[in-house]
């Protein structure tokens, strides 16, 4: 399952799920991609199909390992991760080094356990307003899921995680 950035970043007022289809269409990735965010309809946690979230390891575009499998995102950990192993965007860019990104946190609204906060995600991602809250995690903790809570008028990375796999035909 690849896990992969979006091109900008952005506030707390985003169309995230439509933008992580489009950007991966647009870079020829045929399978579906889903935000990496807890909405108002889903918690991050099962965002991923459940026949995928255990036997699948998660990788960047180039396909170097992050985690062992989308479950073990969610025992609690924060979601810790080899800080080696860069996270890109869409178009090739790592958004560890990237200026791109100027502040290398990302969004996702959860709890350790992948669980929405109703209260620390930007009103469903409807609102970029500096007196709402989300919760995101700087990634210099080596965290995805740290829990720290930002205005949601911050400019985060928005991850996208390939929410089913599908084996390519031609191989």
């Amino acid at each position: 399952l690849h896990l992969v950035a979006l091109n900008l970043p952005s506030s707390g007022d985003m169309r995230a799920d439509f933008q992580c289809f489009q950007q991966a269409q647009l870079a020829g990735l045929t399978s579906t991609y889903r935000a990496f965010l807890s909405s108002h309809l889903q918690d991050l946690s099962t965002v991923v199909r459940k026949t995928d979230r255990h036997h699948l390891p998660v990788v960047n575009l180039k396909g170097e390992i992050l985690f062992t499998n989308w479950e073990s995102l969610f025992d609690g950990n924060g979601g810790q991760f080899n800080t080696h192993v860069p996270i890109y965007s869409f178009d090739g860019r790592n958004v560890l080094t990237d200026p791109s990104w100027p502040q290398k946190v990302i969004w996702h609204g959860s709890t350790a356990h992948g669980v929405r906060l109703v209260s620390s995600y930007c009103e469903a991602w409807h609102t970029a307003d500096t007196g709402a809250m989300g919760q995101a995690s700087p990634l210099k903790t080596g965290k995805l899921l740290d829990q720290k809570v930002y205005s949601c008028s911050n400019q985060f990375i928005v991850l996208c995680i390939e929410n089913s796999f599908v084996s390519d035909p031609q191989s």
